[in-house]
């Protein structure tokens, strides 16, 4: 899939651009996987093929997960960004700002796939407006997460005034 890819952090503090073709998505279940991503797999997709990645804000900090093997991330949210290996970098498909639009191909680390993985689109569910209970909480919440798109400046200045104990590291973003 030729083409221009953005993307991000959960905080705005790290934002990405991918120009060329991504290469294969995929999920991989291992244990390291699952502990990097603080979830049941870590879904990726490859950018070997891709002609150039770019950090357009910020820089990802880089966690040395094995002898092999780097995993980038942001050091101000902690979202998963990247699996950096000998063969190539791959990125975290939900760090993207389109994540629907890339599609896992295979699965790797099968031997630690949790047993109820498969069946969770068995699972009843709801969506988030639908949660009756949560009806007052979710009124009340206001978002600091970076929008699914580049912006010029972030944090914007309103949340800024707001919180700026919790924005501290995001001087130098423009």
């Amino acid at each position: 899939m030729p083409g221009r890819f953005t993307g991000g952090c959960q905080c705005g503090a790290v934002r990405f651009a991918v120009e060329g073709p991504l290469g294969p998505a995929s999920i991989c279940h291992c244990r390291m996987c699952q502990k990097a991503f603080g979830g049941f797999f870590a879904p990726l997709v490859s950018v070997r093929e891709a002609r150039k990645v770019t950090w357009t804000r910020g820089e990802r900090a880089l966690y040395q997960s094995s002898n092999l093997v780097a995993r980038g991330f942001c050091a101000s949210c902690g979202t998963p960004l990247t699996y950096e290996a000998p063969d190539g970098m791959a990125m975290a498909i939900g760090a993207f700002d389109d994540p629907g639009m890339i599609t896992p191909t295979l699965q790797y680390g099968l031997e630690a796939k949790l047993p109820y993985v498969d069946h969770l689109a068995d699972l009843s569910g709801t969506r988030t407006e639908q949660d009756i209970a949560a009806t007052a909480f979710l009124a009340d919440i206001v978002s600091f997460q970076h929008p699914d798109h580049d912006t010029a400046v972030w944090p914007p200045e309103s949340v800024t005034m707001q919180h700026p104990d919790q924005l501290e590291t995001r001087e130098n973003d423009a």
